[in-house]
């Protein structure tokens, strides 16, 4: 049993990367610190005994990883256990291809530790950069995962689609230590993708980033209940739950500490999506409040918000975003610190049974 593995579940962090700038020093970090940042945060998760490390893919200059598996690969080499994963990788406009290959060559260099999320992503950037057409939004998600799972499972591949070149008795190279690599589909909220993820028997990955979790637990049982309806045994059917984390040894200081950052994340989010919106005070504490998704306080608050949504959904990881609104890096550390040395601990204490 690894360090924070209890009864099935897996303890993580992951980074999108985004590249605002510090609200109280109004300065923002070159896309090299951020970069370097990312790896050592990758080097402490590892140090500190977690389970899984991600990094997400965005094609934007607010952001400083466009290559997940570059990025990953280069952790690998600073690290020992922790998998290695992307959060997400837009397979809507990558070649399945590329993404496998370059996926199955992390699994070399890191020893069997690689896994892909796939996702539609939440910008449309990448559309145009690599040619493809917004129209085409759910034919091109479906197709390319047709033939992510293809590669996945087969050396030698034909296969027909719309959106690229015919593959005819194409080798497969490299193929991964693990013999196939886990893939998992990324769900902001839609039961269609609950479904497809079910349907296809890859993992689940439920991107809550506010409100009562009640609300996605229709999306875990109909993924289960599709998994079923097409044959996949209920233990291949994993969930897992990402969201924003700030933890610190109370609530107030924690809110405190993390408010003038998480406002300012969604204030540049929300321009980026062309919206003018801004957080007040009273918006963040309704959002960080106990009934809530938000995972903001101390580390028995966050155990207790983990618990609930484990009763739900009985997912099998929970993955926390760490560093988002230009948080300093001693910030993210600490986060870090404090995920694997008090909320893991707690954790641990309240879900291991002895003998499973």
């Amino acid at each position: 049993m690894s360090p924070t593995e209890m009864k099935g579940i897996e303890i993580g962090i992951y980074s999108l990367a985004d590249m605002g700038p510090d609200p109280l020093t109004v300065k923002t970090i070159s896309p090299k610190q951020r970069l370097e940042e990312i790896i050592q945060a990758g080097k402490l998760a590892d140090e500190a005994g977690l389970d899984i490390f991600g990094v997400g893919e965005h094609h934007r200059l607010d952001y400083a990883v466009s290559s997940p598996a570059v990025v990953l690969a280069a952790i690998a080499r600073e690290t020992k256990n922790i998998r290695l994963t992307s959060t997400t990788s837009v397979l809507s406009t990558l070649d399945p291809v590329r993404l496998y290959e370059d996926f199955a060559t992390l699994d070399l260099i890191s020893d069997g530790r690689a896994e892909i999320l796939a996702g539609r992503g939440a910008f449309i950037d990448s559309f145009p950069l690599f040619g493809y057409s917004t129209n085409d939004y759910n034919e091109l998600f479906d197709e390319h995962m047709d033939l992510l799972l293809q590669l996945n499972k087969n050396e030698v591949v034909s296969w027909n689609g719309n959106f690229r070149p015919s593959l005819r008795n194409a080798e497969i190279s490299p193929r991964p230590v693990q013999g196939k690599l886990p893939i998992w589909i990324g769900v902001g909220g839609t039961p269609e993708s609950a479904v497809r993820a079910g349907r296809l028997g890859v993992g689940m990955a439920l991107a809550i980033l506010g409100g009562d979790p009640v609300r996605f637990k229709p999306l875990v049982d109909i993924y289960r209940q599709a998994g079923a309806a097409a044959g996949h045994a209920p233990e291949s059917l994993n969930v897992g739950v990402t969201g924003h984390t700030y933890i610190r040894e109370t609530a107030e200081q924690a809110k405190d500490e993390f408010f003038p950052y998480y406002a300012n994340y969604w204030n540049y989010v929300n321009r980026q999506r062309g919206m003018g919106t801004r957080m007040s005070r009273a918006d963040f504490e309704q959002m960080a409040s106990p009934e809530t998704a938000l995972f903001v306080g101390s580390p028995q608050q966050i155990v207790d918000k983990i618990l609930r949504q484990h009763e739900l959904y009985g997912h099998t990881r929970f993955m926390a975003q760490v560093d988002v609104g230009g948080l300093p890096f001693h910030q993210v550390e600490k986060n870090i610190e404090m995920l694997a040395t008090e909320v893991v601990p707690l954790l641990k204490k309240s879900l291991f049974v002895p003998g499973q």
